[in-house]
């Protein structure tokens, strides 16, 4: 069985997210986009960090998240693989309509694209601090 190439994916230095989350994030969006079909052996950990050119380390962290979180399983000897994620709950739908809302809002503010990840870093910087202090 062959696998598809590895998908071109840039990292966001700016991020707070570490990179092996925004790799996870990433590929669990490939799956539920259709990407990756369900049963579809994905590339091996040495494969996907040769290709994008980051640590071993970090891929196998975010295989793991996605293996957590149960849009892959790993069959030792043979590989990872998609699950079929039709029976995984979903919340990003109402999420997803939550934060279109959002941005189209910040938009009628005059604020540009760009502009709105950055105000929601800044805020989630602000809320996680605050949280911190306040169960410290």
């Amino acid at each position: 069985m062959t696998t598809k190439e590895t998908p071109a994916f840039v990292f966001d230095e700016q991020s707070d997210l570490p990179l092996w989350v925004q790799l996870r994030d990433r590929m669990a969006y490939l799956i539920n986009s259709g990407f990756y079909k369900p049963g579809e052996k994905l590339p091996t950990v040495r494969k996907y960090a040769a290709d994008l050119h980051i640590a071993y380390n970090t891929v196998s962290k975010a295989y793991m998240g996605l293996e957590r979180d149960g849009y892959v399983t790993t069959v030792r000897g043979s590989g990872v693989f998609v699950r079929d994620t039709d029976d995984l709950p979903r919340h990003d739908s109402h999420v997803e309509s939550l934060v279109q809302e959002f941005v189209e809002s910040c938009l009628e503010e005059g604020m540009t694209y760009d502009d709105i990840p950055k105000l929601v870093s800044k805020c989630v910087r602000k809320m996680k601090r605050d949280h911190e202090e306040k169960h410290s």
